[in-house]
């Protein structure tokens, strides 16, 4: 992605009823502005300003497009306003609310509400810096929230695509909050054209490197496990198309047995499972796990030896949905993640992790089919 080193607009510049006050961030796809509405609140203005495609010098207002890149920059402007109508429609505490959006200086804006707080991404820092990791209550209560946010916009047929910590922001309340869906130039609306989505290495799922790759529900699931496992170790994990030839995530799960839950360290690498079909196929699934997840922390000593609690699988049975029957097993597809995932766990313990599950499995059972079905009607992007 191309950093953003167009001119911003000046201070104090009147557009549309609003006052610019100063920029206050900038990505490769736009520039954000703090503003003023007529009433005196403050708002967040968003500038579709795509920087590999358009120029503006200081003291310019109109951005300069080479007639070569007329093609993509007016493909991305529709998607842009298409993206900011479908996000006005949706309300929900964890998305961030657009108030209005408009055609200004040969480009479109997106007004959204302005509210204090800061990133995940510098939470994590924070942390970081003080020789502390971030909890595992924190990271399921976050998620769990995130998660019901997500669903409103996969309910509006419109995938994010660049979920990371950078794009979670957190309130001061402590609330967090879906941002920057800058990098969804692929809708679930097939009527629309479309841009090659930008991504984020490492919390990319791997369908984005591939551009005939069928995007869905699936990929954005792949980037929340990928944020979960940013908070775990302050960093992303291993690029997808790498791991695709040299897979070295068993190594770092290994290194946070002991340091969080075996039932959330499974769950992120369910998420994080290269095969898109093998992945949660729908948040309500993930959300419900999440949620269900108990806080204690299970030490695994290292020093074990390998075991696998027989009849598992086969006491949890058909309670557990299909995607997550086929994850846990080895089946035809060789050794599964489960398996190095459960190797040192004790008989005591792996009974735990079964009744956990399958407890939870339980409780979804009499909403999953019906609200996962729902989820599942929007249309995969990319697919016939």
């Amino acid at each position: 992605m191309a950093a953003q080193n167009n001119a911003p607009l000046p201070d104090g510049l009147e557009i549309a009823g609003y006052r610019i006050v100063k920029k206050i961030a900038s990505g490769g796809f736009s520039i954000v502005y703090l503003a003023y509405d007529g009433d005196g609140a403050a708002v967040a203005i968003k500038e579709y300003l795509p920087a590999a495609l358009v120029q503006r010098l200081p003291g310019e207002l109109l951005p300069t497009v080479a007639p070569a890149d007329l093609p993509a920059f007016r493909t991305g402007l529709k998607c842009f306003f298409e993206e900011a109508r479908a996000l006005a429609g949706i309300h929900h505490p964890n998305v961030v609310s657009v108030r209005n959006f408009f055609r200004a200086h040969d480009t479109v804006y997106m007004v959204m509400a302005y509210e204090s707080g800061d990133t995940l991404q510098d939470y994590i820092a924070r942390q970081r810096s003080r020789n502390s990791r971030v909890g595992e209550a924190f990271i399921r209560s976050v998620f769990v929230q995130l998660l019901k946010g997500l669903r409103s916009v996969h309910a509006q047929k419109l995938l994010h695509l660049d979920l990371k910590p950078a794009n979670i922001y957190l309130r001061t309340d402590g609330s967090p909050m879906l941002l920057d869906f800058g990098a969804a130039r692929q809708t679930l609306n097939q009527d629309l054209p479309t841009l090659t989505p930008m991504y984020t290495p490492g919390y990319a799922a791997p369908e984005l490197y591939d551009k005939t790759g069928g995007l869905g529900p699936w990929s954005d699931i792949y980037s929340i496990g990928a944020a979960i496992f940013a908070c775990m170790v302050g960093a992303p994990p291993q690029p997808a198309d790498q791991r695709r030839s040299d897979d070295k995530m068993a190594a770092h799960f290994l290194q946070l047995q002991g340091q969080y839950s075996v039932e959330l360290l499974q769950l992120v690498r369910w998420c994080l499972v290269l095969e898109p079909l093998d992945r949660p196929q729908s948040l309500f699934a993930l959300q419900k796990v999440l949620a269900a997840l108990a806080p204690a922390r299970a030490a695994l000593p290292p020093s074990l030896p390998p075991h696998r609690p027989d009849g598992l699988l086969a006491r949890l049975g058909a309670a557990l949905p299909a995607p997550l029957r086929r994850w846990l097993g080895a089946g035809a597809r060789g050794p599964s993640v489960a398996d190095s995932a459960t190797s040192t766990v004790t008989s005591t313990v792996a009974e735990t992790v079964a009744n956990t599950v399958a407890s939870a499995a339980a409780r979804m059972q009499n909403q999953h089919n019906q609200q996962d079905q729902q989820d599942q009607q929007v249309p995969p992007a990319g697919r016939p």
